[in-house]
């Protein structure tokens, strides 16, 4: 293993696609300390052969926050993009060891997994009729930031070297240098997988503390999970203290306000979805706080913040929080929150066309900015492209977007191994298939094109 991850990190190609990596994500324009950006062609091509892992020294992080949904800010720290790249490089290194070492009811941070594939794990452990009824649901106290620094060296299977300068590497605030003294940086490439690889086994240690006929259920993405049980008393017994020395010895510890035991009758919410059952029938919906979440940012900081910008400008940046926030939701029953959202969107709309021509009638306001499409109206309206062409541009009706059930993926499933390759190229394509299933003969002819 040692001897291919030599390889790969030395490969000219593996270097090349990290410095593709760096440069083509979100981050690309956000520099760190050095305030250095690769732009160019030039400058990635640099970049590509300055990748060397003798007397690499990493630079100090650049520390920001971000604000959370409950007000609080958490933390983010960016590595340079010479950092980016290297962790980049060592990524494809490790990812593979990851893969194979993984839980696997695991699905934050892996690839081809996703938060729909643990919702439908949590579905499959809690729909039967005898279906467990307890729920643990837990939550670690900052999990990326107190992870011990000597438990990494000793059990990531990583140039011990190169690993060391990550954790040391410090960060700087207020043009000031401050140690890290555990945990890994939250905003390095790297980080999610030496998170994930930090937590993996505990789904072993659990089934482990329970009786043998005693069956539960792991459910994890990322730092969250939750743990089902036939009783209260398993939870108590049982499982809270494997969990709570597992975590131990990594330098973790749960949330003593935030580690709920819950009945399924009373529900509980796992990844913006609310779980509960009425007698034998499991529901599983967008939580109320979500809802809430998207109203207010819909609200005010869209509708009222655009009020007097180009129409064009408001519908767009609607239209990339509606769609985001349906799609993530279109898996599970949401067709009471798709509405509710949409008779939201529809009374601020309303309200801010009003505003902006208040002598004008009803009759004329809905002439000029609603559509007839079908039996529907949609909120749109009339531009120009650069070419001069005119086009028509609508607000996203969340019902639009439709209810589609979700396939989950097998657990052992691993994509470095040449048996799942016919499975993973299956899903892809089933993937395709319902992409057109939206599209137009003209539109499908060429995707299908595209994708030859």
């Amino acid at each position: 293993m040692q001897a291919l991850q030599w390889i790969l990190t030395h490969s000219f190609y593996a270097k090349a696609l990290a410095v593709k990596r760096v440069t083509s994500n979100k981050g690309k324009k956000t520099p760190g300390v050095d305030g250095v950006l690769w732009k160019t062609a030039n400058d990635k091509w640099q970049a590509i052969h300055s990748l060397r892992q003798h007397g690499y020294k990493a630079l100090p992080l650049r520390r920001i926050y971000i604000p959370k949904k409950n007000g609080k800010k958490r933390p983010l720290s960016i590595p340079t993009m010479y950092d980016r790249a290297m962790q980049a490089l060592y990524k494809l290194a490790l990812a593979p060891v990851a893969e194979t070492t993984a839980d696997r009811n695991s699905y934050g941070f892996r690839e081809m997994r996703s938060c729909a594939d643990a919702i439908s794990a949590g579905f499959n452990a809690l729909s039967k009729p005898n279906s467990a009824t307890w729920i643990f649901e837990a939550d670690i106290t900052g999990c990326f930031d107190n992870i011990f620094k000597s438990w990494l060296m000793e059990n990531i299977p990583i140039e011990k070297r190169i690993l060391k300068q990550w954790l040391d590497a410090g960060y700087m605030e207020n043009r000031r240098l401050y140690p890290t003294r555990k945990g890994v940086p939250q905003g390095g490439i790297i980080s999610p997988t030496l998170a994930n690889m930090a937590l993996d086994g505990l789904e072993q240690v659990i089934t482990d503390a329970v009786p043998r006929r005693s069956r539960v259920n792991f459910d994890r993405y990322a730092d969250d999970f939750i743990v089902t049980a036939k009783s209260k008393t398993i939870i108590e017994r049982n499982i809270r203290p494997a969990v709570v020395e597992f975590l131990a010895i990594r330098g973790l510890q749960l949330s003593e306000e935030k580690s709920l035991i819950t009945h399924i009758k009373n529900g509980f919410t796992f990844l913006g979805q609310t779980f509960r059952k009425a007698g034998n029938t499991l529901h599983i919906t967008p939580s109320k706080e979500g809802v809430l979440h998207l109203i207010r940012k819909v609200g005010m900081p869209k509708v009222r913040k655009y009020t007097s910008a180009p129409m064009v400008i408001l519908i767009k940046k609607l239209n990339e929080a509606l769609r985001g926030w349906a799609n993530y939701h279109r898996h599970v029953v949401s067709s009471e929150a798709f509405k509710r959202v949409d008779d939201y969107v529809y009374d601020q709309l309303w309200r801010m066309i009003h505003r902006r021509h208040p002598n004008k009638s009803k009759k004329w306001l809905a002439k000029k900015y609603w559509l007839a499409n079908g039996k529907k109206w949609l909120f749109s309206t009339r531009y120009k492209t650069e070419s001069g062409k005119k086009k028509v541009m609508h607000v996203v009706r969340t019902s639009s977007i439709g209810i589609r059930r979700h396939r989950k993926i097998k657990a052992d499933a691993n994509p470095y191994l040449a048996e799942y390759g016919c499975y993973f190229y299956q899903r892809r394509h089933d993937k395709e298939s319902k992409f057109l299933l939206g599209l137009t003969s003209r539109q499908t002819r060429l995707a299908l094109q595209l994708s030859r």
